[in-house]
């Protein structure tokens, strides 16, 4: 048996859990996130080997901590309930893991759909310009898609894992900074593939106010000042960053209450990246 457990995070997602659970190699973890559709009886009754947890509330994102406490194996591979692990990829990832030990986020390359679309966020990290590290088995990132990112467990569970302030919808951000800045290489790695076939079913309304309001509250946590402003002003640009905005102001608090700020070696990583995808040069 692999030394990795899948774990998959889900909420009244059944149809397409009945598409993806036959893909995943054991050993599998399921996270419900309080489904009231009859989920976790459903997958305990059509896929017994799968270990079910059900939640008592939906925690979001940081469901997956649950996951990765409850696992036993060196590895965790995450999975979305309209995702799966190509076949290879966890042997590859495996591989990878145990010939950089300072490796502590693998992100793979995600297929979307039939056609095998290369997604965009994939191919933004293929081209990151923040160099390729010798000990790392490819590109330098700071960011991830959650549904095909495989993790040292050690140093997920090091780095805090999901954070409950920003919950759910860019919660990778925070998570891939304090990473790097504990210490640990993220990686890129184009042999390591993550099929995704985006869920029918709609997004929550208000999602990309979600997103603006997430960055700004992962700003305050961990960006210095003048970057937080910068944010800031990039939020209050359009309708969904005002709406963010505001949907922030409750929990800045909180967010506060968290703040660390990364060390200057990541700001200026965040900083450059962020030119980058704006087209400007450092």
């Amino acid at each position: 048996m692999l030394p990795v457990t899948t774990v998959v995070m889900t909420r009244n997602r059944w149809p397409d859990l009945r598409t993806s659970l036959p893909h995943h190699q054991g050993p599998v973890l399921l996270v419900d996130n309080a489904s009231d559709d009859g989920t976790a009886h459903l997958v305990a009754e059509h896929f017994p080997d799968v270990t079910v947890v059900p939640l008592g509330r939906n925690l979001g994102a940081v469901a997956r901590n649950v996951g990765v406490e409850r696992a036993r194996t060196p590895y965790v591979a995450f999975a979305d309930d309209d995702s799966w692990w190509a076949t290879g990829a966890l042997q590859h990832a495996v591989h990878h893991f145990e010939t950089s030990p300072r490796l502590g986020l693998l992100a793979a390359r995600v297929l979307v759909g039939d056609s095998n679309a290369v997604d965009a966020v994939s191919e933004a990290m293929a081209t990151a310009p923040l160099g390729h590290e010798p000990d790392l088995p490819g590109p330098s990132v700071l960011g991830f898609l959650a549904c095909g990112a495989v993790v040292r467990r050690r140093a997920f569970l090091e780095a805090g894992g999901f954070d409950e302030v920003v919950e759910m919808y860019g919660e990778e951000e925070r998570l891939a900074w304090d990473l790097r800045d504990a210490g640990w290489g993220l990686a890129y790695v184009d042999d390591v593939v993550a099929h995704h076939h985006p869920s029918p079913t709609p997004r929550s309304p208000g999602t990309a106010a979600r997103l603006e309001r997430n960055r700004l509250l992962t700003a305050v946590m961990r960006r210095p000042w003048p970057s937080v402003g910068r944010t800031l002003v990039g939020c209050l640009r359009s309708a969904e960053g005002r709406s963010g905005v505001r949907k922030a102001v409750p929990l800045l608090r909180e967010a506060r209450s968290r703040r660390r700020v990364v060390a200057p070696r990541i700001e200026a990583d965040i900083r450059r990246l962020e030119l980058a995808a704006a087209g400007l040069s450092p």
